[in-house]
């Protein structure tokens, strides 16, 4: 007979963890199941080591812009020590500790490839090849994320390219290294190994711009230092045609009629959901694909209104920030509350790493204007305020406020500079609160600091 649980969790990423931990606290009992490292893709591969990778050039830097601290910076990044903080911050690629996490909460996990087999039904295949049956009394709950996608450019799969796991886990800095997306993972791995030593670092994207999704000036501004400050090689408006090993490396053709050459080249051109070997096809569903979820994440198509999904597998968002919110959403549903998500569409945070830093909240201009608002854009220097000043010399970027004329609320918001996703809450708030400009203009900044930048965007509006 299957062992039963309240909720079997398929994924034990951030999204599966806080799944399973709401619903314990709840009073109902969960099972989660994770055939890799509990934690997911974000703890090991992702969004912590790219961070620890990028701080070091980042703090060297900052200083450097401070009159009379610049002179205390000598020598090099320590790429040695740099590694090892890396290394502590994905622990070593070993999962103990948040195996450990989950045994204090007193959640029951099990390491193995789960797959659905039918209606509340799963089975687990452990690394031996024996097979579980286990059962739920009220939901199965996907949340298997995302894998590197790569595209079919002719010789990529024969020249050993890399992924996002492979370039967070280096443990020497390459060579001649080619960047194919210019996307968040491009650039922020671009900048990185740059800073740490690689000997040419190139980015090739086939969009107009660097960052594409965000507001144009973003991908523009990062362009400009990545090439005038950084010596980064960009190139947009082109598209990679086809790659080959040779004698010295590797050589890439793109569509302009130019060729490179290279040691390594990085793939970071988007993800696809790991669905593809889980079982959907017992369900009615289609391997592969993202399951598409309604805003209680109830997985559409799905008989009776058991099945969820949570995190990057529903590509709602592919944040990890929104899959705990989607997590802790889902959890309450289940449980019985009545709850809803629609933080993830309306006012999602999202911050790209590099120095400086692009950080955006909720519609740029043109998604706006896609939807039918009627828009106004007020703009600022990222570095003209006082507080600006006292962080030292040389602090440049750009503001976007995006203003809904009708409700006069702010539907998106664009800072790009040093350490701007510190500053990103604040519009995260005002968006997601509704908070009308002629309340916000009572909300004052303290005086000096960065979110003076408020203040003036208001004046600038008329307020």
């Amino acid at each position: 007979m299957a062992e039963q649980y309240d909720v079997i969790v398929i994924g034990a990423g951030p999204a599966g963890e806080n799944v399973a931990d709401r619903i314990v606290k709840g009073g109902m009992s969960a099972l989660v199941v994770e055939r890799e490292l509990v934690g997911g893709e974000c703890s090991y591969w992702a969004c912590m080591p790219s961070k620890a990778l990028l701080r070091p050039g980042e703090a060297i830097r900052a200083v450097k812009r401070v009159p009379g601290a610049r002179a205390a910076v000598t020598g090099e990044i320590d790429f040695e020590e740099a590694l090892s903080r890396r290394d502590a911050m994905i622990s070593d690629l070993d999962d103990k500790y948040q195996v450990q996490w989950l045994n204090d909460q007193n959640i029951p996990y099990v390491r193995g490839h789960a797959r659905i087999d039918g209606e509340k039904r799963v089975s687990v295949t452990d690394k031996d090849g024996n097979v579980t049956d286990y059962e739920a009394n009220k939901a199965v709950v996907v949340a298997t994320g995302t894998a590197a996608a790569v595209p079919p450019i002719p010789g990529l799969s024969d020249v050993a390219s890399w992924d996002n796991r492979d370039i967070t886990t280096l443990n020497e800095a390459p060579g001649r290294l080619i960047v194919l997306g210019g996307g968040v993972v491009g650039v922020e791995m671009a900048q990185a190994w740059n800073d740490l030593g690689a000997k040419e670092v190139t980015i090739v994207e086939m969009a107009d711009r660097l960052i594409p999704r965000e507001e144009e000036f973003a991908g523009e501004h990062i362009k400009k230092v990545f090439v005038e400050e950084y010596g980064i090689k960009v190139l947009t408006g082109v598209a990679l045609e086809s790659v080959a090993r040779t004698s010295t490396g590797i050589s890439a053709s793109l569509s302009d009629g130019t060729t490179l050459e290279a040691d390594n080249i990085l793939v970071a051109v988007g993800r696809k959901p790991l669905t593809s070997d889980i079982g959907l096809d017992t369900i009615g569903l289609e391997p592969g694909k993202y399951i598409e979820v309604d805003d209680e994440l109830r997985a559409v198509g799905a008989n009776s209104g058991w099945l969820y999904s949570v995190g990057d597998a529903n590509g709602r968002s592919l944040l990890t920030h929104d899959g705990k919110y989607q997590a802790r959403i889902v959890g309450d549903v289940i449980l019985g509350k009545r709850a809803k998500a629609w933080g993830d569409k309306k006012a999602s945070p999202r911050v790209v790493f590099t120095d400086p830093h692009v950080a955006a909240v909720g519609l740029t201009e043109e998604q706006a204007k896609d939807q039918g608002i009627n828009v106004r854009s007020i703009e600022y220097g990222f570095g003209w305020s006082a507080g600006a000043a006292t962080f030292g010399e040389g602090i440049e970027g750009n503001i976007k406020w995006v203003v809904d004329e009708g409700s006069k609320t702010l539907v998106g918001v664009t800072f790009v500079g040093p350490g701007a996703g510190e500053m990103l809450h604040a519009a995260t708030i005002a968006i997601a609160g509704e908070v009308p400009l002629d309340t916000l203009w009572h909300a004052t900044p303290a005086f000096p600091t960065m979110s003076e930048v408020w203040l003036r965007f208001l004046e600038a509006y008329g307020l």
